[in-house]
């Protein structure tokens, strides 16, 4: 199993057949960072995987500063997206740039290694803001891990690739996803390669406590917009005051 998350088979097939979710997310994104923010301002994007949510933010007219940790999944989006300052990023360790907004979708601090370190993180990230800043992202809570707690195995076979998806819940706090894909190669035969992406499941309620002091305004939401997101995901605004 490699270390970083979306190697280049799984980075490839993200793009091709599960980039939905962003566009599910990113109106209502966007009308949040509308609400306080004027047209132009930097976002600071966390996660950004192959572009789809950058691409939306690039078209609102702010300017995108867009991360990931996965180098194959930042070829693409330089390549979808080539408007945004496309950087490697990788939690919890490399600092964040200065930015008037941060956001993410698509729970990227939920591959952090434990509770303690997503809430550091997430106060490290929201001290980036700049005054009268907000901080837009989702999380898995663990209402996610009881939704799935029977393990699952499902596939998905296309002309040019397929995939194994199999998941577990190993402890409460704990959701995994076991990954098989296969790709074809030159001469015909097919490649496989193996990930297995483990996600820390938080009381997004009560993590939010960590920003009652002063500085900052922490909300917990069940979307971002009108949209639905699926069971157990939570929405955290985090709004640094002027």
């Amino acid at each position: 199993m490699r270390e970083t998350p979306y190697g280049p088979d799984l980075a490839s097939i993200h793009h091709i057949g599960f980039s939905g979710y962003s566009d599910l997310c990113g109106p209502g994104v966007i009308e949040q960072l509308d609400a306080v923010l004027e047209k132009g301002s930097t976002v600071l994007e966390l996660g950004c995987g192959s572009g789809g949510l950058t691409r939306h933010l690039i078209d609102a007219g702010y300017t995108v500063i867009a991360t990931d940790a996965s180098p194959d999944m930042l070829d693409i989006a330089r390549e979808e997206v080539p408007g945004a300052d496309v950087r490697r990023l990788t939690l919890p360790d490399d600092p964040f740039p200065s930015a008037d907004a941060v956001v993410s979708v698509g729970h990227t601090l939920n591959y952090l290694e434990s509770a303690e370190t997503i809430g550091r993180t997430l106060v490290e990230v929201a001290r980036a803001l700049r005054p009268g800043g907000v901080l837009i992202l989702d999380l898995c809570d663990l209402e996610y891990g009881k939704a799935r707690a029977e393990p699952t195995t499902t596939s998905l076979v296309e002309d040019t690739w397929a995939i194994i998806s199999r998941t577990s819940l190993p402890a409460p706090d704990r959701f995994v996803r076991e990954m098989t894909t296969f790709v074809p190669n030159d001469d015909g035969t097919w490649r496989r390669d193996d990930e297995r992406h483990e996600n820390i499941l938080v009381d997004v309620e009560l993590l939010s406590e960590v920003f009652e002091e002063r500085e900052f305004d922490a909300t917990v939401r069940s979307s971002f917009g009108d949209e639905h997101l699926p069971k157990g995901m939570r929405v955290l605004v985090v709004k640094r005051f002027s």
